[in-house]
């Protein structure tokens, strides 16, 4: 599969930058500083290309599938298997599904890759590659064709949604593990830091833990190549958020990462187009030091620091109405009688690349 790097480009424009900087001082003089709502304003301008960011039907997407690495014992640590949650979200049995409609993000529910039938619904989509992915510590999880279909998968699905923002989590049984293995192998950070131990975990169970990701590491030594990695050791949902974190920034949207799989995918989406980082924002839904490490490897923080323990995508509900506000200082408060212009002086709108 080949994508074009060109197809993202990068946020960067000093020009609007300076004129939105103008816009909030002359804000703050009226109704004083906001803190890090400001420097949020600003980059949600220089992602729409605009001095007057406005969000129009944003989506939370949550993609599930499981993982071949459940057979060594690895994420069963919960009783809820990956089908059962989807049913969950899908039936608002979960607070992230009920926040999301109190804050007026459309749910969709991706299966991807579920080892389980997942009963047709109005917000899944189904889009299976397999039955889960094979075991990393024996042999490739995806092939690389499973890997490229997945992508295009969610290529396809960020083309279909509609708005012009995505906030994007993963789960499944095994996700968080598969993911910090793909951000290990990319980056060099040490599995160890990125493992979810939990201060509940027995120091046998963490033994295992550490034991059978280096062994999927061992098995896979030699690759490198982004995509080539996520077939080693990415799950279908890694895959797919790929392919929807690349069409949202080549539109010039809004993404929001939440949680570790997230950030794998954004992880993988920056080596082939390293601008789509430019798109992202990031929130968190849980509070273990693996996530910590994975914020740090992009140089930022999440916007929200709750000290939840919850399913992945309740962060970026909770943070939701934070963009929306940050958007707000520049779009909707007034500026005396004159509407005042979309973009400053000497700046057109870019086309998007689809």
């Amino acid at each position: 599969m080949s994508v074009n790097r060109s197809l993202i480009a990068p946020t960067s424009n000093p020009t609007l930058e300076q004129a939105l900087r103008d816009k909030l001082r002359r804000r703050s003089e009226a109704i004083g500083e906001l803190g890090e709502l400001e420097p949020l304003a600003i980059r949600l301008g220089l992602i729409q290309n605009t001095l007057k960011p406005r969000f129009r039907a944003p989506q939370l997407a949550i993609f599930a599938a499981d993982h071949g690495l459940a057979v060594d014992g690895i994420g069963l640590a919960g009783p809820v298997s990956t089908a059962r949650l989807v049913q969950n979200l899908l039936t608002s049995q979960v607070p992230v599904s009920v926040f999301a409609r109190i804050q007026g993000l459309e749910l969709s529910v991706v299966d991807c890759g579920v080892a389980e039938a997942v009963a047709p619904h109005a917000r899944l989509l189904a889009r299976k590659i397999a039955h889960g992915t094979r075991n990393a510590r024996v042999t490739s999880a995806m092939s690389l064709d499973q890997a490229h279909a997945a992508i295009r998968a969610g290529m396809e699905i960020g083309d279909a949604l509609p708005g012009n923002a995505v906030a994007c989590a993963g789960l499944g049984v095994g996700s968080n593990e598969s993911a910090a293995l793909v951000l290990s192998r990319l980056t060099g950070c040490s599995i160890q830091d990125l493992i979810d131990a939990g201060p509940d975990m027995k120091p046998e169970d963490l033994a295992h833990l550490q034991a059978v990701l280096s062994g999927a590491q061992a098995r896979h030594k030699d690759i490198a190549d982004p995509v080539e990695v996520l077939a080693a050791f990415g799950g279908f949902e890694i895959a797919m958020m790929v392919g929807v974190m690349l069409v949202a920034g080549s539109k010039r949207h809004l993404i929001v990462a939440d949680g570790i799989p997230a950030c794998a995918a954004l992880m993988v989406a920056s080596r082939i187009a390293p601008a789509v980082i430019d798109y992202c924002i990031f929130c968190r839904s849980r509070s273990h030091q693996g996530l910590d490490i994975a914020l740090s490897l992009f140089n930022t923080t999440a916007l929200l620091e709750l000290g939840m323990e919850s399913l992945d995508g309740t962060g970026s509900t909770l943070a939701w109405p934070l963009v929306r506000s940050a958007a707000a200082l520049l779009s909707e408060v007034a500026e005396g009688e004159d509407p005042g212009p979309t973009l400053p002086a000497g700046i057109h709108t870019m086309p998007s690349a689809f």
